[in-house]
This record gives structure tokens, C-alpha cells and sequence, in this order.
């Protein structure tokens, strides 16, 4: 069955096309700065919000009924979503897609059953796969939906739910295993708390520790290739997430000796949920070598939640793909569109102009770091501005060759009086500005 029958394979046609349904900058096999734009971005379509959610919110009803969502047969319907996520993601001539297990399988009134499903559909994904070229960016478990997860996953007050999600999480990683997935997240939805009164941190962070470490070790038994990924937000649905930010993360892997084991998957959402920039936490996760993949997404700064929406904030990307080129682009991460339509947005016509534009705004930020790179005034500026740090005095305060003992007699002895020397933020950002035409 086709499901997008009224849509074109969506092309190039260049910045001054006026046709909704074509990509303004997004030219697949453009080369830029050495690779094709489809091999810097790595785009990816999610499978949840694209073709399993309805439209629904706390306060009303579904306002999508999709077609591929009306089969009263479970794996029918799984097949139906199946065809028209393959069918969707060709048409946007796009490399990648991303699922959670229980997205594109249903869940049956047991583990076991659960499990039999997830393989039937995932030999269904190979063949449309196989058919299409398409690739799986990364998958994940869903370890937050259900009801038994309402006190977390690993962080558990209950060990038996601890052992279901680890059975979970092995079934969903041996499927990514299976079609060949480059990546495996982990987001602790629930893995977090409400109130203090009722939760022993350090018992439930022992837990979270322990369940990474059993994964980590599977997956060595396995042999699976991929990126172990752990996806960084810092409430909701939780009121306090123990994966608040990436510094965050980078602290709990580096108490428990697992920071060689895991990236991050940043989404631009999340972090400003947890008072950062989109930026801040990828050039923080790429000084500390832990930069992974990402979830193009951004949030609504009037509203205090995860609200998806598709990327539109072009200096943002601008900085996020300036930061990323620098640090030598990505390896098996790329930008995946966890996104949904906002709820009038009820045509299937929707789906691709949200995602066309999202595409054209990474691909247009793209271009304006080439031609930042070009020139690098920033990175001449930011070089300039630290260069007493690579020479003498930095130097040797750098390899502890001077004491405080030290430093304080040069201070005293030469009389050193610093002068402050401006940091022509002003002039940084209008240069910036300029670029964004």
C-alpha cells in the first residue's frame, strides 16, 4: 500500500525555489569542505513521533489518524508503520532512521511474547532495508511507557524490574546488532525522582552503574561495533534526572570507570530544559571528547517541557555544526529528527514540509560554516586571545612548574599588573550575524 501517493520524491532545486516540496539547500552529493552534505549531516527520521504518535496531549485526544495506524491486528499495524516510514523516509531522500523497540513492535502480554514480536518485525525492517538502502542511525528500549517503569528502570526500588529491563535492553541491542545499527541510546526517562523523602540516591545510582556495566560487557560479548550512547535531560517526566546535562553524564561514567564506554546524544531540547544552550552542550561534549550523535529538535522557550518541535534556530546550528566540523565531524552519530507536528498540523503534506525545512536549515547552516572555516576568524581570535598560555609563564604553569609559592613571589617580585583586555563579544557576534544571510 501507498500511503504518499500526492508526493513527489522530494529534489534540490536550489535557494530560489518556491516549491514547498523541494529542498532550497539541502543537496545530498554537494561536496563541502570535503565530504557531501549527506555525509557531514547523516540525517535520520524517527520513528516515534513521525508514525507512532496520534496527535495526543494530557488534555485531548489523537488529531492523526494515520492509515498505517488503523489495522486491528498488532503486527499488521507494525508492518502497515513499517511501510510507510520506508516509504516517508525515501521520499525525503534521506540515509537514516532511529526506533525504540516498542515503536515499531508491539507489546505482548509477556517478555517472551514481547520478544517474538520485535524479531518478526525487525526481519520485516531488514527487508525494507535491503530494499532501500536505508540505514538504522541507532536504536533504544523503551524503559519509561509502562507502568512497571513508574519508579524508573535500573534505578528501581525493585530488583525484579531491574531484571526485566536488562532482558529488554538485550533483546532491543541484539536487534540493532542484527540490522547492522551504528549506534544504541540509552535516555533514563524515569531513571530519576519526584521527591528526596522517598529515594536513596546513592542506592539507586549503584543500580544505573551496575546495569551500564552488565550492557557494557554484553556487548562485548556480542562483538557489536556500534557507539553506546547515553541521551542527557534533566526532568520531565521526572521532577530531577540523574543524566542532567552532559556534564553530568561525564561525571557518574568517570566515578564508575565507564567514560571510555559511552558518548552522548545531545538534543537541543533538552538542554535548554536544563539551562544550557544547544551549543554550550555540544562544544562541552566535544572538549571533553564525549560527543556522539544528536536529536535535531527545539523547544518553545515559553513552555517548560519537551515540546519537539522541528530546527529552526539557524544561528544555533550555525554554532552547533561550527563546533562539530572543528572537532572532525561525526563518526557513527548524525542529526536525527526527533520532531513531531504540532497538533493542527494534521495533513500528511505536514510531515514533509516540517522535516523539509528542518533539513534545509541544517544544510544552510552547513554552508555558512564552510564559509566561517574559510576564514576562521574565530578560531584566529580564540587563538590569539589565549596565546600567553602556550608560551613562557602559561607554560610553565601548565606542566607545574611553578608552585603557589612560586607564583606568588613573581607576582610580587615583578609587580605584575595585569590590564584587562576586551573580549569584543559585540564585534564576535555581529561577524557572526553578517555570515547568516
Amino acid at each position: 500500500m501507498t500511503y504518499f501517493a500526492n508526493v513527489p520524491t522530494i529534489e534540490y532545486k536550489g535557494a530560489n525555489s518556491t516549491d514547498p516540496l523541494s529542498y532550497r539547500y539541502y543537496n545530498p552529493k554537494q561536496k563541502v569542505m570535503g565530504k557531501t552534505m549527506e555525509e557531514h549531516l547523516r540525517l535520520a527520521v524517527c520513528y516515534w513521533h513521525t508514525f507512532c504518535w496520534e496527535g495526543s496531549d494530557i488534555f485531548g485526544e489523537a488529531t492523526f489518524p494515520r492509515a498505517w495506524n488503523q489495522d486491528a491486528d498488532p503486527i499488521q499495524r507494525a508492518k502497515h508503520r513499517a511501510d510507510a516510514a520506508f516509504e516517508f523516509i525515501s521520499k525525503m531522500n534521506l540515509p537514516y532512521y532511529a526506533f525504540h523497540d516498542v515503536d515499531v513492535a508491539p507489546q505482548g502480554s509477556t517478555l517472551k511474547e514481547s520478544n517474538k514480536n520485535l524479531k518478526i518485525i525487525a526481519d520485516y525492517l531488514a527487508g525494507k532495508m535491503q530494499d532501500t538502502r536505508i540505514k538504522l542511525l541507532w536504536g533504544t528500549a523503551n524503559l519509561f511507557s509502562h507502568r512497571r517503569y513508574m519508579a524508573g528502570a535500573s534505578t528501581n526500588n525493585n530488583p525484579e524490574v531491574f531484571a526485566y529491563a536488562a532482558a529488554q535492553v538485550k533483546a532491543a541491542l541484539d536487534v540493532t546488532h542484527d540490522l547492522n545499527g551504528e549506534n544504541y541510546v540509552f535516555w533514563g526517562g524515569r531513571e530519576g525522582y519526584d521527591s528526596l523523602l522517598n529515594t536513596d540516591l546513592k542506592q539507586e545510582a549503584e543500580q544505573y552503574a551496575k546495569f551500564l556495566s552488565l550492557i557494557v560487557d554484553y556487548k562485548h560479548k556480542i562483538g557489536f561495533k556500534g557507539t553506546f550512547l547515553i541521551e542527557p535531560k534533566p526532568c520531565e517526566p521526572t521532577k530531577h534526572q540523574y543524566d542532567y546535562d552532559t556534564a553530568t553524564v561525564l561525571a557518574f561514567l568517570q566515578k564508575y570507570g565507564l567514560e571510555k564506554e559511552f558518548r552522548v546524544n545531545i538534543e537541543a531540547n533538552h538542554a535548554t530544559l536544563a539551562g544550557h544552550s544547544f551549543p554550550h552542550e555540544v562544544a562541552y561534549a566535544c572538549a571533553n571528547n564525549m560527543f556522539g550523535s544528536i536529536d535535531a529538535n527545539q523547544g518553545d522557550p515559553q513552555l517548560g517541557w519537551d515540546t519537539d518541535q522541528f530546527p529552526m534556530h539557524l544561528s544555533d546550528l550555525v554554532q552547533v555544526l561550527y563546533a562539530i566540523v572543528a572537532h572532525g565531524g561525526f563518526t557513527t552519530g548524525g542529526f536525527n529528527f526527533d520532531t513531531k507536528l504540532r497538533r493542527q498540523s494534521t495533513d500528511l503534506e505536514d510531515m514533509f514540509y516540517g522535516t523539509i525545512c528542518g533539513v534545509d536549515n541544517l544544510a544552510r547552516a552547513l554552508l555558512i560554516v564552510d564559509g566561517m572555516m574559510t576564514h576562521d576568524e574565530f578560531k584566529t581570535f580564540k587563538q590569539a586571545r589565549y596565546s600567553k598560555w602556550h608560551e613562557g609563564l602559561g607554560q610553565d604553569i601548565l606542566k607545574g612548574k611553578m608552585d603557589l609559592d612560586a607564583l606568588s613571589a613573581l607576582a610580587l617580585d615583578q609587580n605584575l599588573n595585569p590590564q584587562p583586555v576586551s573580549g569584543h563579544q559585540e564585534l564576535l557576534e555581529s561577524k557572526l550575524n553578517y555570515l547568516i544571510k
